[in-house]
């Protein structure tokens, strides 16, 4: 196949004709870099049928007539995991408020090259923790799931859970304005209510719930370090997610509101910002994963309302500080963007900022593939290059081990055995 240096339907073509010729294919990688072993493996081959991998070793058997790709002068590992993207929101739109110009149909078409461009860097899985639009991230991961468009596979969240005019909401508009129903759709304000919006998200098909229990950066009148959600408001959500089989991730900055959703039982941290080491005690007892997001504070500059500059200046050194100490006390940790504040198709600079805070870089890995699988709920499908695994494979010049920005700049791209990049 040639190398992918097109866009939209064609890359879809070229990637579904390939997995229609060959329903056998064989990848012969000069490193294969194992995150659940935690080791670097030369010389392997991987045997792929149907999209799933059959075998792998450095000596396995080779079905004829398979099709053969070549990457002995590359190191491959499992596509990536990002726990924390925003797909459907306009990463050029500096301002909440901007959603009020737009429709959700244009925030549904907006997002399909962002989604292209996401799982071309090497991202072949996302949980996409909300849209302001509500709904719009479902339609666009049962577009990919259909095999209309190009992007990573989707765990989506459907809306913002979070109370009226709060962290995550569209705010700052004058009070004789009523927002259009999916700019709202999310709204809880009492345990109640929030049990109704998690049955009404669950009627929805969503994979995640997304709840704020802290103010936020991003939002009007905010404040990052007060708390929103109540302990009962945040107990009823779990137990009712609990209900349908979902997990919650909760935006967290606030050491407080941290605290009080971890010991309601949530399954993420998103953030964990003021992260102090009561916190950090509760969450390994609770086995409770942060996803930090740091490379955030250095998109978050020119065009943004002064007001979310001020934040993010103010609350980013404790940010990073925090992250340190949580990696140094063993909290779990899965790997996470808020990718829609940086550009689409970077999320691999957040590697460097990990590592460069205190992770090796085999840890930075792991928390992309064996972590992110295990905090998803996927980790008998995704995460690892192993025989009854789909086949997630990407692949990189140089040794990511001795260089962890060798990930932003991903040359191959399978995608449960549809190839959709080869440089």
């Amino acid at each position: 196949m040639k190398a992918v240096t097109l866009v939209g339907w064609t890359v879809l073509a070229l990637g579904l004709a390939g997995a229609a010729a060959a329903e056998v294919t064989i990848i012969r990688a000069g490193h294969l870099l194992d995150p659940q072993g935690g080791r670097m493996l030369d010389h392997q081959t991987i045997v792929i049928r149907d999209g799933i991998i059959e075998s792998v070793g450095p000596s396995v058997a080779e079905p004829a007539g398979a099709k053969i790709i070549d990457l002995g002068a590359f190191t491959v590992l499992p596509g990536l995991i990002d726990a924390h993207t925003h797909l459907t929101i306009d990463q050029k739109s500096k301002d909440p408020l901007s959603e009020l110009e737009h429709t959700a149909a244009e925030r549904a078409f907006g997002s399909l090259p962002s989604a292209r461009t996401v799982l071309l860097s090497g991202f072949t899985t996302v949980r996409d923790l909300g849209s302001y639009r509500a709904l719009v991230d479902v339609a666009l991961r049962d577009a990919i799931n259909r095999g209309d468009v190009v992007g990573p596979r989707m765990y989506v969240a459907g809306a913002f859970v979070t109370i009226a005019g709060g962290a995550g909401a569209v705010t700052g508009f004058a009070p004789d304005v009523t927002l259009p129903w999916d700019l709202r759709f999310g709204n809880a304000n009492s345990p109640t209510e929030v049990r109704e919006r998690i049955r009404a998200l669950a009627g929805q098909r969503v994979d995640v719930i997304k709840l704020f229990a802290t103010g936020a950066v991003l939002t009007h009148n905010s404040n990052p370090f007060g708390r929103e959600s109540t302990r009962e408001e945040l107990e009823a959500a779990v137990e009712e997610a609990h209900n349908f089989g979902l997990k919650v991730a909760v935006h967290g900055h606030g050491a407080e509101g941290i605290k009080a959703a971890v010991r309601a039982g949530v399954a993420s941290i998103e953030h964990g910002t003021m992260l102090d080491e009561e916190g950090r005690a509760l969450m390994k007892q609770h086995g409770t994963y942060l996803v930090p997001t740091l490379e955030v504070h250095g998109c978050i500059g020119e065009g943004y309302p002064a007001e979310f500059i001020a934040k993010s200046q103010q609350i980013s050194a404790a940010h990073f500080q925090n992250f340190r100490k949580a990696v140094a006390a063993g909290v779990k940790i899965a790997f996470g963007t808020d990718i829609g504040v940086c550009a689409f198709g970077e999320n691999a600079r957040e590697f460097a900022l990990m590592v460069e805070n205190g992770m090796t870089p085999m840890q930075a890995i792991q928390s992309a593939t064996v972590g992110g699988a295990d905090l998803l709920g996927i980790g008998d499908k995704l995460g690892a290059i192993q025989p009854g695994k789909i086949a997630d494979v990407i692949a990189v010049r140089g040794d990511p081990l001795a260089n962890v920005r060798a990930l932003e700049d991903v040359r191959f791209v399978m995608k449960q055995g549809v190839v959709y990049r080869q440089d």
